[in-house]
């Protein structure tokens, strides 16, 4: 059911019974059930994208994520498992950021562990504002999960709440070792004042999908992000907003990861559930079909 695409009357309808069910899910624990409003693409003009068709990552407008704290061979250390950028490659249209385990490290660089990678537009492309949207499918699997994501490396920045830069979740997916009736989910959030003692977050909204599987179907994640708020959309509809902290007024990189449980390389049991070494179904894939970043007219 693409609930975006309904006649007018039926969305209306179907919206105000979501809203209702919605309020019972919060009640219960559950993720709330998208029934807002949906976004104007009248209003914003593209001015960035990569529709990922060529045959391999465009360097021009992605690098890795971290890349200045990377060994020789290109890998970082990120919670439970390596970044590294040869875990990402294009084909029939789509980026394929893979998940697997490297017993004798990527490409024998002797560092055994789960590998898989993190890329930005780190000084290719950044933006303040606008709004921005991933069509993608997520891994399956217990112990990982996908993101898109913006970020300032002003985030540092202590006591101007996150005006002087933040990091904004567009969509998080760490709900598949979750019931039947949260799997189908995905988390936003932010963050600012820094990592540290004095680090702030708020979860926005944990969202079911209700359109396609969303791990073997594409769906889409955006962001409105405008001088008053954050605005968090799924398939078009709006499932949650914020001004936590106060937005952004910084220009912002776009981040795509997968990210494994655990710290120091060692996978270990997370908010994504299990170690990834009870995931039965990797070798896993985050496939992004496109990437487009708006600007307001």
């Amino acid at each position: 059911m693409q609930l975006a695409t309904l006649p007018k009357f039926t969305r209306v309808f179907l919206s105000i019974f979501l809203a209702i069910a919605s309020l019972f899910c919060e009640l219960f624990g559950l993720p709330t059930l998208p029934h807002g409003k949906l976004v104007d693409m009248n209003k914003f003009q593209l001015v960035w994208a990569d529709e990922f068709d060529g045959d391999s990552l465009d360097t021009t407008k992605w690098g890795p994520h971290c890349g200045w704290d990377r060994d020789s061979s290109g890998t970082y250390i990120r919670k439970g498992s390596y970044w590294n950028q040869g875990m990402c490659s294009v084909s029939d249209g789509a980026l394929h950021i893979s998940t697997a385990y490297y017993p004798d490290g990527f490409n024998g660089n002797g560092k055994a562990g789960w590998y898989t990678a993190g890329i930005d537009t780190a000084g290719k492309f950044s933006q303040c504002g606008g709004y921005y949207e991933c069509r993608c499918i997520l891994p399956k699997g217990v112990g990982l999960w996908s993101a898109f994501w913006i970020y300032s490396g002003d985030v540092g920045n202590i006591g101007n709440g996150g005006v002087d830069g933040a990091e904004i979740d567009i969509f998080e997916s760490a709900k598949y070792h979750l019931g039947k009736n949260q799997r189908n989910s995905v988390s936003s959030a932010v963050h600012y004042d820094g990592y540290g003692e004095y680090h702030k977050s708020k979860t926005v909204q944990w969202s079911k999908i209700l359109d396609n599987n969303p791990y073997e179907e594409y769906n889409t994640y955006a962001l409105e992000w405008n001088e008053k708020e954050y605005i968090f959309y799924i398939n078009g509809i709006k499932v949650g907003k914020s001004d936590f902290g106060g937005t952004s007024q910084m220009e912002e990189d776009i981040i795509l990861s997968v990210e494994v449980g655990g710290n120091n390389g060692v996978p270990t049991e997370s908010w994504a559930g299990d170690s990834i070494d009870t995931n039965t179904e990797a070798p896993t894939d985050f496939i992004v079909d496109y990437v487009r970043v708006y600007q307001y007219k």
